[in-house]
Parts: C-alpha cells; structure tokens; sequence
C-alpha cells in the first residue's frame, strides 16, 4: 500500500501525521543519546534508543509526536527510551497549565519493558502511566496501535490509560504475550503456536468489540490523521481506567472453572448491566489466611489477626490514620491464577475502586488533612491466562494503577512499603505510583520486570547467560540490593526479614514508615524522587544518570 501506515518506520510515522514543515525531531539521532546498558551486554544500542519525539503542527494545532520503534528491541522501553517519553509529556503537561496548548499523540510499537534494562524499564513505565494521567486533565492523550509489534506489557497498561485509542486490523493488544503465558501456566493455558487464537483474542476485531480500543481504520496515513483530529477536536476520552464497577460485575457473573470462548465473554459483556461495587474494610477471622508475607506485613500493621474480606485477594483498612492495601494469596481462590497472590482482573479493579472511594471522601479536605495510603507490596507478578487476556487484564491493572496515581496528584501522601515480591505488571499495578518505596533489606524479596525463565526465553538467552548480564547492568538483577542502586528507594530497612513478626520488628518499620511520610511535608506529589536522591544522580553502582542526561538536554531543546 503506496499510503500504508503500518509500513512506515517510527520516525516516518511521526513526519506525516505532522503538518509539511512543521516538523522538529527533539534528541534525535545526532545527539547520540543512546543506553549505556547495552553494549555491556554485546547489544548494539540504537542513536536514538528507539524513540522518536517530535513537534510540530497537527491540522494547525501544536502537537507532540512520541513514536516507538518497534523493530528495535521490540520496541521495548528502557532508561533513556523511557526518560525521552516522560521528559517530553512531562513538557508537554506543563506547557498545557500553563495556557500553551499542546496535544500529545503517542504511537505504540512495543513488548513493553526491555527486559535487558529490566527495572529501568519498569520505572520508566511507571512514570509514563503518571504524566499521562496528570495530562488528561488538560488535554486528550491519543494512543495509535499501527502493527507490526503492537501493544503489550507494562505498555499495554499504558494503552488502557490513554483518551482514545485508534488502531488498524494489523494491530494487537494484550498484557501478556502467549509465550510468556505457555511458559509461566503452561501450553494448555495458551498453546502459542495457535495463531488464529491469538488474533481472534487479540486483535483490534475483537478489541474493538469489547471496549479495549475504540477505533479501527485503514492502514492508510490520511486515515490516521483524520481520525486523531477527530479525537482531537471532540476532546475523546473512552475512561477505560474507570470501568472498575462495570467489570467487576460483569466478574460477579463469570464461572471462571468453566471454559471461556470469545462468543461466550461478547455474549456476556454485551449483557451486563454494572452495579456498584464497594469493598468493606478487613475484619478478624476465625482461621488464618493464605500465608504471605504481604498479609503477616497488612496484619502487623493494622492490627488486624487472620484478616479478612469480601474479595479474598484484597485487604484494605484503616490504621494510624492511614488507608493499608493489600493484594494476597488465597489457596482456594476462585480464580486459578491468583491463588499464589498475583495481581488479576478483581485484584486491580478492586484495589482501584477501593482508592477512588478514598479520593471522593476526601474531595473537600485540605491537602494536610487528605488521608495517607500504605501500599504493602508482596505481588509475584500479574495473573498469566487466558481468560484474563481475553477480558483484558492490563485494564484491570491500569484500574489501580490510576487510582493510586490520581490520590497522589491531589494530595494523598502514598508510600509503598516492600515486605514481599515486587514484579512486573504487579508492581506497576501495586506499588509504582507511589511517592516514595521503603523495603526490608531481605534477600528473599524479588523485584523485578518478569521471572528468569520467560526472560531467558524472550531476549533468547540461557539462564546462566542472563545471570551473567546481571553482573553488568544492576537493573537487571532479581534482589532488592542491586535495586537500591538505581536510587528508586526511600529506605532500605535493616535486619528485618518478611516473615517476621515481634515487636521490635513492628516497631522498627513503623518508625520508618512514619519518616517516610514526613519527608513528604511539602515534597512533590510526582515521582521525581526516583531520580534526583543523592544515589540516582551520584550513584556509582547503576542511579539514574541517564535519565537525568536526557531530562536536562529535553528542556534544552524543548
């Protein structure tokens, strides 16, 4: 096709949605502005690390082009990749309270994270999911899903958090890619060698049917620049990030023990009528729950013995005026692929409903008096299957992970605090959206963007291999050690462990829970702190000193 789209580079693909001659490449290629964690591990890094950002004039109107390659590293995000698209939103946003208004199209081409940058990428993510929901307020933030990779991952999230999302019949979408779920629940979860179920559940047919994109067009360039100006002028925003209530019954009235065919879940999403869904605090129980160490930890600290609630998965209560959330286990769990305490469709519409209910209590009250939120974090990873693929799980996540965003940015002080495992979408859903993260110096605890066998599995590498890398890029490392050294954490809390339980370990996280919140007294309500601490600017060991290179030379050019 002479006008495709899809065929087009990321950097073409920016150049003609843009006005003939309005068109500014920020940090392009010739600033050479490329990740230094690659070739340490014998990759060859890109000029522009994958990302193109431009502006320019949109039928008239100042826009910002921010476009992934997909054909490099999957289109996967890093350090540097991930801080050229924060940095320029983060742009983009103050240009727009400040009178200037400026639209901000992002066009998506990606796996997700980078998993040879791993953390970062994580981070990187995050950050992106915040300004994106600071802009919405401002102006539509407008998603293209062209093809080729399409949308997957922590991105995915990110597509469930954008105005409006348009698309072409090339294109997919899903959280988790059918390999990742072969190898973590098996081939009957999802045999990845069946193509046509992977397009019938993922692509933009079927996306579009239930809500997950909200328009599909010709692979034609003209066609994507009438649509985005559409969107555009009639400020579209689908809200896909507030469907808590509607999915959440529309879960009431799924058998997840039976099996799920894409006729059956239209049937029942076109049938479904939402009712209101509101999660009643924990109370003591009689028996213990499933043991984790994010309940010991929830339990602890609220006071709470052998918690329990409604949605088994999900604790929430009130302790030392503060709000503590919670995702854990639940053996019995009648969704299979949360019983080891993942993070899964109810798990992250609840915990969004939970938080929102929270933000609309406290609407009316001064900042100071706004309520503070513990996140204890103890998340695996997000629920592999196929059930949850087909309803759409990253929306679920993106669900929660707005939710704990949008209290932050008005005024709720949220400090994460990491007793457990903290990986992949279940980090960005539990945890990454807040102020400051405080963690158990414990060896036990994994942090990172997906388990050593998917990764070795995904960037084609043998495990041995990818330990390997991981004495090169600290990123890349599984323990909370080599993750303090990229200065994401507040505190590092030592000699306690997570199952511990005695008093003086009670006493000893308290403390810093309680300096952890008043560091927050008329501190930023963004995420900065991940990068401008002593560590990440000063770091030996990993920091964030690239982040901060592409941060200074975008305000620069901008």
């Amino acid at each position: 096709m002479s006008n495709s789209f899809v065929e087009l580079h990321a950097r073409q693909r920016a150049e003609v949605l843009l006005d003939t001659g309005t068109a500014r490449e920020l940090i392009g290629p010739f600033d050479n502005m490329i990740s230094p964690h690659l070739e340490p591990q014998n990759i060859v890094p890109e000029a522009d690390d994958g990302i193109v950002v431009m502006k320019g004039q949109l039928n008239k109107k100042n826009a910002v082009i921010i476009a992934i390659e997909g054909a490099f590293q999957g289109g996967g995000i890093g350090e540097v990749s991930g801080a050229k698209i924060v940095s320029a939103l983060e742009h983009a946003l103050a240009d727009n309270k400040a009178g200037k208004t400026i639209y901000p199209v992002i066009i998506l081409d990606t796996g997700g994270v980078r998993l040879q940058e791993a953390n970062y990428g994580l981070l990187s993510i995050s950050e992106i999911h915040n300004v994106i929901i600071a802009l919405k307020q401002y102006v539509p933030v407008i998603g293209l899903v062209p093809g080729r990779v399409g949308s997957f991952g922590g991105m995915s999230i990110t597509n469930a958090l954008l105005s409006y999302v348009i698309g072409t019949d090339k294109a997919r979408i899903g959280l988790n890619g059918p390999e990742v779920i072969e190898q973590e629940a098996g081939v009957k979860e999802w045999d990845s060698s069946d193509k046509n179920l992977i397009w019938n559940t993922l692509g933009t047919k079927q996306r579009q049917a239930t809500g997950i994109i909200d328009e599909v067009v010709d692979d034609d360039v003209n066609a994507f620049r009438t649509a985005i100006i559409a969107a555009v002028n009639e400020k579209k925003d689908s809200y896909r990030d507030r469907r808590g209530d509607f999915y959440l019954t529309l879960l009431d009235q799924l058998d997840p023990e039976k099996p799920l065919d894409i006729t059956s879940y239209n049937h029942l999403f076109n049938q479904v009528v939402a009712k209101p869904h509101h999660l009643e605090p924990a109370t003591s129980g009689i028996h213990p729950g499933t043991k984790s160490r994010g309940r010991n930890w929830f339990e602890l600290l609220t006071g709470i013995k052998n918690a329990q609630s409604d949605v088994p998965t999900v604790l929430h209560a009130r302790a030392d005026g503060r709000e503590h959330v919670a995702i854990v286990p639940d053996e019995n769990n009648r969704f299979p692929r949360v019983r080891h305490g993942e993070a899964g469709l109810e798990e992250g519409y609840t915990v969004g409903n939970v938080v929102n209910d929270l933000i609309a209590a406290d609407t009316d009250k001064p900042i100071a008096d706004k309520t503070p939120i513990v996140i204890v974090v103890d998340v695996p990873s997000q629920a592999y299957g196929y059930k949850e693929e087909l309803i759409g799980i990253h929306m679920a996540l993106a669900s929660a992970a707005s939710a704990y965003a949008r209290a932050r940015q008005a005024g709720h002080k949220v400090v994460s605090f990491i007793p457990g495992d903290a990986v992949s979408g279940g980090f960005l859903t539990q945890g990454l959206q807040s102020n400051r993260l405080v963690a158990l110096d414990d060896l036990d605890i994994t942090i990172q963007a997906m388990s050593k066998a998917s990764s070795a599995r995904i960037t084609q590498r043998t495990i041995a291999e990818l330990e390997e890398a991981t004495k090169h890029v600290p990123a890349m490392a599984y323990d909370i050690e080599n993750y303090q050294k990229l200065g994401s954490l507040y505190k590092l809390i030592k000699g306690i462990k997570g199952y511990d339980s005695d008093d003086n370990a009670v006493a000893t996280v308290k403390a810093a829970l309680n300096d952890t919140f008043k560091s927050l007294e008329d501190a930023p309500s963004d995420l900065s702190f991940r990068y401008t601490n002593d560590i990440a600017v000063n770091g030996e060991s990993g920091g964030r000193k690239a982040t901060n290179k592409v941060r200074a030379m975008m305000d620069q050019q901008w």
